[in-house]
């Protein structure tokens, strides 16, 4: 299987991951908050997993071709980059306890609204600053499990369907210049959002000036049609208000 533009995507493990769902759901999260850290969501903004909630497991996905080592640890990664606002709530749990699992980062890296990734701007056709850091960085989850990025609505490129790539670590150090070295990586993942919502974005600039054919979530060779279970988000909002996604994910420790 090949990506964008006939890459050909970074193999990953089968390794596989439990998505707790319920009424809570709370988005993409990785594992635990460091106390006090300006990068760190506070328990009064966190959602816990229920502990009765049902665990179901689903396989990890490509990491593309776009991923960049060294990405800051930070709630906010938009970098001034012109879309409609897009919140993340991210939560992580235990996939034989569904108990939040705190101190994980989660890292998330995605498209602008011209389909353009930091680092590999040009690749869709646009020629744009480049600094390598839009879009890209991480946050700590909190004593809860969860985690908060704010970011905007990712645009698309040829041959895929609009989507969030997601790295979950644990055990990492956090480094003077702003991110992050060592630990496990628990989980790469990509998460997806419902075709409704992303035909309603793209008629809104700047997004409708992005002229590449947008793949849908039903054509993407990657999405598999599996709901929260193949990281799809639930997604709520509007183009005016900005919209919120949420998603509890459960890695596997062992």
């Amino acid at each position: 299987m090949t990506d964008i533009n006939g890459a050909t995507p970074t193999p990953v493990g089968r390794r596989t991951v439990l998505i707790a769902t319920g009424t809570t759901a709370a988005v993409l999260a990785v594992g635990a908050a460091a106390p006090q850290s300006p990068t760190t969501t506070t328990a009064a903004d966190a959602t816990p997993a229920a502990a009765a909630a049902v665990c179901t497991l689903t396989k990890e996905m490509t990491e593309g071709p776009y991923y960049l080592d060294g990405a800051l640890v930070r709630a906010d990664v938009t970098e001034g980059k012109a879309g409609i606002a897009l919140k993340l709530a991210l939560t992580v749990v235990d996939d034989s306890t569904c108990a939040v699992i705190p101190n994980a980062l989660v890292e998330i890296w995605h498209s602008d609204a011209l389909g353009e990734y930091s680092g590999y701007v040009g690749n869709n056709g646009h020629s744009e600053a480049d600094d390598g850091t839009f879009l890209r960085g991480g946050v700590l989850t909190n004593s809860a499990g969860l985690a908060n990025i704010t970011t905007i609505y990712p645009g698309w490129y040829r041959g895929r369907c609009i989507h969030i790539h997601v790295k979950v670590h644990t055990g990492v150090t956090l480094t003077s210049d702003g991110s992050f070295t060592g630990g496990s990586e628990l989980h790469t993942g990509q998460l997806f959002i419902d075709e409704t919502i992303t035909t309603a974005v793209a008629k809104i600039s700047p997004y409708s000036t992005n002229t590449v054919t947008r793949t849908t979530l039903a054509q993407d060779s990657i999405y598999d049609d599996g709901g929260a279970a193949s990281g799809l988000l639930t997604v709520t909002g509007s183009t005016s208000a900005g919209y919120t996604g949420t998603l509890t994910l459960g890695v596997s420790q062992s």
